[in-house]
């Protein structure tokens, strides 16, 4: 028999290099967050590198929003599939998004004949209240109650990702944007704006078709998740968007230029 030899102390192990042993466990909440972290950060990291930017790809995108907004959601389960994520992880479509937010406030601003300072207010108040913090209100109420009411009893492990939620208000608000930010611009001061029946008519359409994409395109949204079920009731706001609709034409409420009158009014 050899004798038996004391272990000899082992070496401290520094934090600037990876241990073979496995780590610290982390609970499931700890996880999730810490991925969460990891994506944003990624994603923040993205957006001030254009070139490594895919514009085309976030083009074709907006077309399709348009066009065949389901095609646009068959790329998040493609990309949750390669990168386990449903969210964006290319800024490019936000970059898009903001370069229109300007044009249509250009436009705007045209219409309303503002001042260049008033047009900086009416800049901010677009990206900060109309799309950002609407956005992040909407997001957040349909990605809690996605989380809790809609989820299958076999996909209680997973959820919704709130960059997802955010990702689909994104999508919805976009033809929203162009329909009432910027088509409804060519024909304000030769339709829109006089107190006709067809005036009243052509906006409120405008005001219906504008809100029904953004239900339609938040609806597809939350349809493909697998985990999630009665996704038909984010159609049902559609069925009151309707009643509204026709309920603002026979009131005589030109819904285009109410709006008008209120930027005009917020930013004077």
């Amino acid at each position: 028999m050899f004798p038996k030899q004391s272990p000899s102390p082992s070496p401290p192990i520094s934090r600037e290099f990876n241990s073979p042993l496995p780590g610290p466990s982390l609970n499931r909440s700890e996880r999730k967050n810490a991925t969460a972290t990891f994506k944003r950060s990624k994603f923040l990291r993205r957006l001030v590198y254009f070139r490594h930017m895919d514009f085309e790809f976030a083009l074709w995108q907006m077309l399709y929003l348009f066009i065949s907004p389901q095609k646009v959601y068959r790329n998040f389960q493609y990309r949750k599939q390669t990168k386990d994520q449903f969210a964006r992880d290319d800024p490019a479509f936000l970059v898009l998004l903001s370069v229109w937010l300007i044009v249509s406030s250009v436009g705007f601003a045209f219409v309303l004949h503002l001042h260049f300072l008033s047009f900086l207010k009416f800049l901010l108040w677009v990206v900060f209240i109309d799309c950002i913090g609407i956005g992040l209100l909407v997001a957040t109420i349909l990605w809690f109650f996605s989380n809790h009411y809609l989820r299958k009893p076999t996909c209680q492990e997973l959820d919704v990702e709130w960059g997802y939620a955010f990702d689909v208000h994104l999508n919805a608000f976009f033809p929203l944007l162009i329909i009432l930010h910027f088509f409804q611009l060519f024909f304000y001061h030769v339709l829109i704006r006089h107190d006709w029946f067809i005036s009243r008519l052509f906006g409120n359409t405008l005001w219906f078709i504008a809100i029904g994409y953004y239900i339609y395109i938040t609806f597809l949204g939350y349809s493909a998740l697998p985990i999630l079920k009665k996704t038909r009731f984010f159609l049902y706001p559609l069925t009151i968007t309707f009643f509204l609709y026709l309920l603002t034409i026979i009131c005589g409420w030109n819904l285009c230029h109410l709006l008008v009158n209120f930027y005009h009014y917020r930013v004077m």
